[in-house]
């Protein structure tokens, strides 16, 4: 075995500087390779050789098909695999959705299995594999669904895509971030950081975009203001901020305003955790990208980070246009409530919701349905399955503080309203920010409330 298992990243990237743009139609091989994208070599699970994979990009109304041929062959990684489309709803194709265990056996190596699905959605989403750990070894990269007569398109001259990713073992440590693919690590060597390069007085759509395993990041660009414009595929109301926390599976697409004097400016996105301070430093370029104006020398920033910040406050987005909140305007104004008790075992490392740890069945959950279990009590895994009636409202109440957070939760099939995030105390019902990734938060006592309506039928998995 490596000793250094893994590392965290957020990539900024225009579309001509990542890896490959493809779609709506493509096939994708995975297979092992090492790489070394922080000056250190480890073993690798990539899409088509790359790190972060290819991205995709289709228009609202595709039909987006990709053939998955799965090459892997390192018997220290996952073999099998699945593929995810993070944020996609999957409205009538559900068996697309991509979750082992729950919509699909995962694909063995030497074979392959083709998605197609119609897309009716616009916005930033992401791919993943949903087998064990194994998108944390490099499976995963940016999904960009675009719409022809996008109303946000006024509000910016051009675009970059960022993801933002984080490589994580289940108990090990990050020792690096990466942001396009590259980054330093605490004591190791000066090789080359990504570089976004922007024209003085232009204005850049970012799609930032966490495919981390575990860390949570503080994003800034030294000196410049980030305009919010959408939140996971949802059009949001102007908000202007210079800090992003941004959590694993979440997205931001941000206008970002080339107006200060050209030179090079540090793109900084600190980790919550890691080894050797790496979440307390950007000494030497570490948890650092660049921001590269034109005609501007090639050389590190001197910039300063900002000493005053304008953090993003979840509960202050606003869906535009507005979406009110399902339900009745009060905590307990759903059709069905759940309250979740969540635990840790320091004995199994293994996380419980409900007394219980979700463990995959070897029969996916929707094809026990298409046998004829409808029940949870007649569906496994025993104690991980609800069910809910069509057309409800549901709340699911989250409880803060859990050990080694604070963790996000996202909720396949569905976006929904949070009519309570994390640390503010308070209900929102009158257009609350609408997503699918949420953060639960870190103080005890708390809790966070969403909710949504149950009309897209399916098995769903909701995790962190």
């Amino acid at each position: 075995m490596f000793s250094r298992l893994k590392f965290s990243a957020l990539l900024l990237c225009a579309t001509s500087a990542l890896a490959d743009t493809i779609g709506p139609v493509a096939t994708i091989t995975l297979a092992n390779k090492d790489i070394g994208p922080d000056g250190f070599t480890r073993p690798a699970s990539l899409i088509n050789g790359e790190h972060p994979g290819p991205v995709i990009t289709a228009n609202k109304g595709d039909q987006i098909k990709i053939n998955v041929v799965n090459q892997l062959s390192d018997p220290n990684q996952e073999r099998g695999a699945t593929i995810h489309w993070h944020g996609l709803f999957q409205r009538g194709t559900n068996f697309m959705d991509g979750v082992d265990g729950v919509t699909q056996c995962p694909v063995a190596p030497g074979n392959s299995f083709q998605y197609a699905f119609n897309v009716n959605q616009s916005g930033t989403y992401w791919y993943h594999s949903h087998f064990g750990v194994q998108y944390c070894d490099g499976v995963r990269g940016a999904l960009i669904v675009n719409d022809p007569s996008d109303p946000l398109k006024s509000l910016y001259d051009g675009e970059y895509h960022e993801v933002a990713s984080s490589q994580l073992g289940v108990v090990s440590a990050a020792d690096s971030t990466l942001i396009n693919g590259k980054g330093r690590y605490p004591g190791g060597p000066s090789v080359d950081l990504s570089v976004v390069n922007v024209v003085q007085n232009k204005r850049y759509r970012l799609r930032l975009v966490s495919i981390s395993c575990d860390p949570d990041f503080m994003f800034s660009i030294d000196n410049h203001e980030l305009t919010v414009i959408e939140v996971e595929g949802t059009p949001v109301q102007q908000y202007t901020v210079n800090t992003i926390h941004i959590f694993a599976g979440q997205r931001y697409s941000v206008v970002l305003n080339a107006n200060q004097t050209i030179g090079n400016y540090w793109i900084r996105a600190l980790p919550n955790s890691g080894n050797n301070n790496l979440s307390s430093t950007f000494a030497g370029g570490v948890n650092s990208a660049i921001l590269r104006y034109q005609t501007a020398p090639v050389a590190d920033p001197t910039s300063s980070q900002q000493t005053t910040q304008i953090p993003l406050v979840e509960a202050d987005l606003r869906p535009n246009p507005a979406i009110q909140a399902p339900g009745q305007s009060q905590p307990d104004g759903a059709d069905d409530i759940f309250n979740l008790d969540l635990s840790f075992d320091p004995t199994s490392f293994l996380f419980s919701i409900n007394g219980t740890s979700f463990k995959p069945p070897s029969v996916p959950v929707l094809l026990q349905i298409l046998s004829g279990a409808l029940t949870a009590q007649d569906l496994l895994p025993a104690g991980s399955v609800y069910t809910v009636e069509r057309n409800k409202t549901v709340q699911i109440n989250f409880p803060s503080g859990l050990i080694g957070g604070p963790h996000p939760f996202h909720l396949h099939g569905h976006a929904f309203s949070v009519i309570r995030s994390a640390d503010t105390g308070s209900y929102f019902y009158d257009n609350p920010v609408v997503r699918d990734v949420v953060s639960i938060g870190n103080t005890p006592g708390d809790i966070v409330a969403i909710r949504f309506r149950t009309d897209n039928p399916g098995p769903w998995i909701l995790h962190w």
